[in-house]
């Protein structure tokens, strides 16, 4: 059975979650492989709502054994209290933290405010989750990993250095006062480790068996592509990497494991904070789309910054993830329009550019150029989860269409779309998980 990496191709925020839980109702395991709390992801779930934050998609399911990876940084006390709302809820997943994954700590949310003040035109924007710092801290090779976090001698002693040298950077550099002692904070999240000590084991030996034993194994990424700390459009991103390239080395899998990469594509354009998007629509349109979709972020509730589609973003997505396969959302959220536009290429200084230039310089010189389609009805919820039901000949044609050409100009074929919220507004064209 297939390893499969879901990734989103855009700014993040593509529906990913609503994606990632289709295929996790059919998967043994999935791991989350990068990001921390500044990533969210909604799921409905019957007739109830779940936002997810840390924990992978699959936590809603009794059988799949849910991982968080050593490419995570993770908050113990939001980390503690998604498991407690669930619990609440019934609910008692299978969760087990890998123990080279890294605990974020009260030091990074200030700094992580702090940074992005400083930054000034260059922030971010970011969650201030903490989730900058904390990656810094692990590439500085002095972070604390949850195998040290949950043994109270080595996490004390791994505390003492950390909070001597955040207290220097936070006073002396940003002229800030940090109000936590060192006792203070070794207390508090001494008692988150204990509490999450249980859920904490070796993850490689658990993921290399279940691929052995032809186990439906889903990696599950944050944010998206142009997010990403290394492909993505610096420094406007996250500090990750949310690639197919980070599934490997934020999972302990090798790239020759993995069989199938799922790119989910917003059949629009949409992303919470700075940098530039060429086709950022700042009109009534933008506002129609923002306010049919929802289209407010999950983690921090901002507005997301709405924009047609993007051809040359999509085409670099497809070339850095290696994607097999495109699953659609929003084919719903976008009807009603009497007329829709794609960008299929930028002019930047006269010339033709295809694909996402390399710097935020060069993109915020590109003028976008346009196709435009001729848009689709909207068939209402009731009409949409039986269009869901007959299958992809159901759809408008000029929802088809639209589709169709951007499977076309990407070169990757279509696997599945959505046009609702749930997992039964879901039209599939390949199923990943089944057998051959």
């Amino acid at each position: 059975m297939p390893v499969a990496v879901v990734v989103g191709t855009q700014w993040g925020d593509e529906g990913k979650g609503k994606i990632v839980d289709y295929y996790a109702s059919r998967a043994d395991m999935v791991i989350r492989y990068c990001g921390g709390a500044n990533a969210g992801h909604t799921i409905v779930h019957g007739e109830k709502k779940f936002k997810f934050h840390h924990l992978p998609s699959g936590c809603l399911y009794r059988r799949t054994t849910n991982i968080l990876g050593n490419g995570m940084v993770v908050d113990p006390k939001k980390l503690l209290e998604e498991i407690d709302a669930l619990h609440s809820a019934g609910i008692r997943p299978k969760i087990i933290i890998s123990p080279r994954a890294h605990v974020v700590l009260p030091y990074h949310f200030v700094l992580d405010g702090a940074e992005e003040e400083r930054k000034g035109k260059m922030a971010a924007g970011t969650t201030k989750r903490g989730i900058g710092p904390a990656y810094a801290d692990k590439a500085a090779r002095f972070g604390i990993r949850f195998s040290e976090f949950i043994q109270p001698h080595i996490f004390r002693e791994k505390l003492r250095m950390l909070h001597q040298i955040k207290l220097r950077v936070i006073e002396g550099v940003y002229g800030m006062h940090f109000t936590g002692t060192e006792e203070e904070i070794y207390r508090e999240y001494s008692n988150y480790a204990q509490r999450l000590s249980p859920f904490v084991s070796d993850t490689t030996e658990l993921v290399h068996k279940a691929i052995a034993n032809k186990r439906k194994v889903l990696l599950e990424g944050a944010q998206g592509t142009m997010l990403d700390i290394d492909h993505g459009l610096y420094p406007y991103g996250t500090s990750s990497n949310t690639t197919a390239g980070g599934a490997c080395t934020g999972s302990g899998i090798g790239p020759t494991a993995i069989d199938e990469v799922i790119g989910v594509v917003k059949v629009y354009t949409s992303r919470v904070g700075t940098g530039p998007i060429p086709t950022e629509l700042s009109d009534t349109t933008g506002n129609f789309i923002r306010d049919k979709g929802g289209e407010y972020g999950t983690t921090t509730g901002r507005p997301r910054r709405i924009g047609w589609l993007d051809l040359p973003t999509l085409r670099y997505a497809a070339k850095v993830n290696g994607l097999t396969g495109l699953a659609f959302t929003r084919v719903d959220t976008l009807s009603g329009l009497d007329k829709l536009k794609v960008c299929t290429h930028y002019r930047c200084k006269d010339k033709k550019v295809v694909s996402t230039p390399v710097s935020y310089v060069e993109l915020e010189a590109c003028t976008p150029v346009y196709k435009e389609f001729p848009g689709w009805r909207d068939l209402g919820h009731v009409g949409w989860l039986e269009a869901a039901k007959k299958g992809y000949k159901a759809l408008p044609p000029q929802a088809r269409a639209y589709l169709e050409f951007i499977s076309r100009e990407v070169g990757v074929p279509i696997y599945l779309i959505s046009v609702g919220p749930g997992k039964e507004d879901t039209i599939v064209l390949k199923d990943i998980f089944k057998r051959k």
